[in-house]
């Protein structure tokens, strides 16, 4: 009874006296920041409020009514402090450096673990090491395996039901998109990461670009005085034999982070694709098979000097080296619909060889004080080079075998892209929240040329009106204020971001009749905001909204044609306008774990992949501005312990998508999709432990265009470590069912495709960690050239 009437005479003080804030920051013997260290307000033995530390080592509670405190800090591994204040007005403790615990605990065993899915205010991490079958797994794998992300049928990634979505690595937004993304992706390990972020909403702060948000890949890092490696290595068996490899090292001393790290992707894959297409007065049933071979190689350098506890420098140094050959037969009986007999056969045994240079560099500074003001500069550039030639020959034969006709050619396809950026970043404390505001500057140059040649008599000759050279220009300048504060149990953020876009591409063809040029120079406002209410310890429930943009990648701009044959290609389009999202949604969490999630999304100018006939034969796919959609998603995942031996995660979701035509060739659509992840994990007797997995989509809608099928996946492994040492043996897609299937329809031409790859496979990893046990896990470090890294494409 005496207790509640303190506690209630505290909670009248509260409403009537003076509030005071209380601030500082916690660091080992080192120096080094504490996150994550618990900071306890007590009166009189009962608590008054609790917080932790953030990434930093940085604490701030605020209104806490004026008197007497007793003010606890504490943390696994490190010996409690405890201070006594008199609180008359604003109290910063400045820096509160924490011993290490060395007493001997006995026969007391503490575990503290991370859980599997990690549900923050404003993004869901996904803790690659909590997941048993990520271990040996390259980083397109692992993608799929997160909470709300699919992968489609040509490993492009959607999230909550939308494309668009932006990749980044360690905070850096990846130069790469397409194939070159999917090749790089391949090479990372997943004993390499450290965990995914999924950033539907971004903030102001965030660059605008990314119509379903952001994918953040944090790569693993090590902090504390020391050296610690990791090796690794993957051999899986489909139809070929592939490996992936990776080795990391991390040495630091007091002043001093240096990082590098090696992964590569070594082997042969396959893959086919078949087009039943009508058009017209034809029946065109393609059928295609591709090898693919592989050499990809992916170098990291970083370092960070500390100059004092409040200044840091640092400089990272990306690199990835790309060797690819591809061989694709393909065989196309041309029908007569009329009488449904054969007219010729097309045969086209073509191949493909390209080499890629991505090189990324960033310089950085970062001033943080106790007081929560901090400053962050980012010098960045990136340059991109690749070289391909492709090989395309076409024999076209009568259904008895006899040759008919034959046309030979070949394209030569350079890309050369270079990009510049610089930005700043200042956060402050303001009144009873945290201003903050940025700018970027950033700034694209792309140079393509497409050579096409006719090859007779193995001579080839320059075609110069089906050639031509693809330059464009972009500079991109935005700006940014942002503002969030807490007061009782809401928490408030609102920002506006304001893009100025300037870009010019200009189509110089080897015939000059067919040149052009297209000029932009657009202003955007994106403004977004969020109200999260934490009603009490174990539920908090968030509505948040933010506007974006997805411009072109680049290579989607460049008129440039890939075969598959003479009658099949793909092409850019350089008259492809930017789409724009405006995202709202609002999610409820319990306890940590348990999240539901309803989000609205309104796509203006969506970029629809089309299939379009020319003439009688020949068709091609390219992007088009032909339709508006509306998204609704519903979400919820829920990682739970069933024993102590048995956990299991499930993620699902199903949404409604419906694309409205703006084109009278188009044909608006809607479909109804469901799908989830789902996996049990087993802990076995001598540390043995087994998974079962798996995921599954319903039938949807690809691209805007076409209506798939449904597809999954059953997955097993099982897993042994020891020591340093880590085993896995895993089998992949045990039902063969991640070949997809599906139809289109656009003008008079209709599709009905499928494809897949060896999804079917069995992998062997084994990993071995070395060095100094006492390394911890450091913060990785952001840099600026984010809004432009993911649009290169192929």
């Amino acid at each position: 009874m005496k207790q509640s009437i303190y506690i209630f005479a505290i909670l009248i003080t509260s409403i009537v006296s003076a509030q005071s804030n209380i601030k500082g920051k916690l660091l080992d013997e080192q120096n080094e920041s504490l996150p994550y260290m618990n900071v306890l307000v007590k009166q009189g033995g009962t608590l008054v409020k609790a917080n932790v530390t953030k990434d930093d080592g940085t604490f701030i509670i605020n209104e806490i009514p004026n008197g007497p405190y007793t003010i606890s800090f504490s943390g696994l591994g490190f010996i409690p402090v405890q201070k006594e204040i008199e609180l008359k007005e604003d109290y910063d403790f400045g820096s509160i450096i924490m011993k290490p615990e060395t007493q001997a605990l006995g026969e007391v065993t503490i575990t503290a673990e991370k859980p599997l899915i990690q549900v923050e205010p404003d993004r869901t991490i996904f803790n690659v090491d909590k997941n048993l079958n990520t271990a040996g797994n390259n980083g397109i794998e692992l993608l799929r395996k997160a909470p709300g992300i699919q992968i489609d049928n040509n490993d492009n990634i959607i999230v909550e039901g939308k494309a668009g979505v932006l990749v980044y690595i360690d905070g850096r937004r990846s130069y790469l998109g397409g194939d070159d993304l999917t090749a790089f992706l391949k090479s990372l390990q997943a004993d390499t990461i450290d965990s995914i972020e999924i950033i539907t909403q971004p903030s102001s702060k965030y660059d605008a670009e990314g119509n379903a948000g952001i994918i953040n890949i944090r790569l693993k890092r090590e902090k504390g005085l020391g050296t610690r490696g990791t090796a690794s290595t993957t051999l899986t068996i489909g139809d070929y034999a592939r490996s992936n490899s990776s080795v990391s090292l991390t040495t630091k001393t007091k002043k001093l982070t240096l990082t590098g790290s090696y992964s590569n992707y070594i082997g042969r894959s396959t893959n086919f694709i078949n087009l039943y297409r009508v058009q017209g007065d034809k029946i065109f049933d393609a059928k295609s098979s591709s090898e693919n071979d592989g050499f990809n190689n992916n170098f990291r350098l970083g370092t960070d000097y500390y100059i004092n506890s409040k200044n840091t420098i640092g400089a990272n140094i990306n690199a990835s080296f790309n060797d690819n050959e591809s061989r694709t037969n393909s065989r196309t009986p041309i029908i007569d619909r009329p009488t449904m007999q054969i007219d010729s056969i097309l045969t086209a045994p073509n191949s493909s060889n390209s080499n890629s240079l991505n090189l990324t560099t960033n310089i950085n500074y970062r001033f943080a004080d106790t007081l929560g003001t901090s400053l962050n500069l980012d010098l960045d550039y990136g340059r991109y080079e690749r070289e391909r030639f492709n090989n395309q020959p076409n024999f076209y034969v009568s259904p008895n075998g006899e040759e008919l006709s034959a046309n030979i050619t070949a394209q030569n396809t350079p890309i050369d892209i270079d990009i510049y950026s610089a930005k700043v970043d200042y956060e402050q404390k303001l009144g009873k929240g945290s201003f903050g505001i940025g700018a970027k500057f950033s700034n694209v140059n792309t140079d393509n040329t497409f050579k096409f040649f006719d090859v007779n008599n193995g001579q080839s000759t320059l075609n110069t009106n089906r050639s031509n050279n693809f330059i464009y220009d972009e500079n991109i300048n935005a700006g940014y204020l942002n503002y969030n504060f807490a007061t009782g149990k809401f928490k408030f953020q609102a920002g506006l971001r304001v893009e100025n876009t300037k870009s010019s591409g200009d189509l110089t063809a080897f015939n000059p009749n067919d040149n052009e040029l297209v000029k932009r120079d657009y202003t955007d406002y994106f403004p977004s905001g969020g109200i999260t209410f934490q009603s009490n310890q174990i539920n908090s429930t968030a509505l948040i909204y933010s506007r974006r943009i997805q411009r072109p990648n680049y290579q989607d701009l460049n008129p440039f044609e890939y075969q598959i044959d003479e009658l099949s290609f793909r092409r850019g389009n350089p008259f492809l306008q930017p789409q724009y999202t405006d995202n709202i949604k609002i999610s409820h969490t319990y306890k940590y774990k348990l999240t539901f999630s309803l989000s609205y999304s309104y796509v203006t100018d969506y970029f629809a992949q089309v299939t379009e006939a020319i003439g009688d034969n020949r068709n091609f796919l390219s992007t088009r501005n032909v339709a508006n959609q509306e998204l609704i998603n519903f979400s919820v995942s829920y990682p739970f312990k069933v024993y102590d031996w048995w956990n299991v995660y499930v993620n699902a979701y199903v949404y409604n998508s419906k694309f409205k035509a703006t084109n009278t060739a188009f044909i608006s659509t809607e479909q109804t999709t469901y799908g989830g992840y789902a996996q049990n994990t087993f802990k076995l007797p001598n540390d043995l432990s087994f998974e079962l997995s798996g995921w599954f989509l319903s039938p949807s809608i690809w691209g805007g265009t076409y209506n798939t099928n449904s597809l999954g996946s059953l997955n097993l492994a099982l897993q042994k470590k020891w020591n340093n040492w880590t085993t896995k043996l895993s089998v992949n897609d045990v039902l063969y069912s991640i070949p997809w299937s599906g139809t289109t329809q656009f003008g008079n031409l209709f599709i009905d495709g499928s494809g897949g790859s060896d999804s079917r496979n069995v992998s062997f990893y084994v990993s071995y960690a070395f060095g100094n046990k006492d390394v911890k896990s450091r913060k990785d470090r952001e840099g600026g050239s984010k809004d432009e890294q993911d649009r290169i494409s192929n």
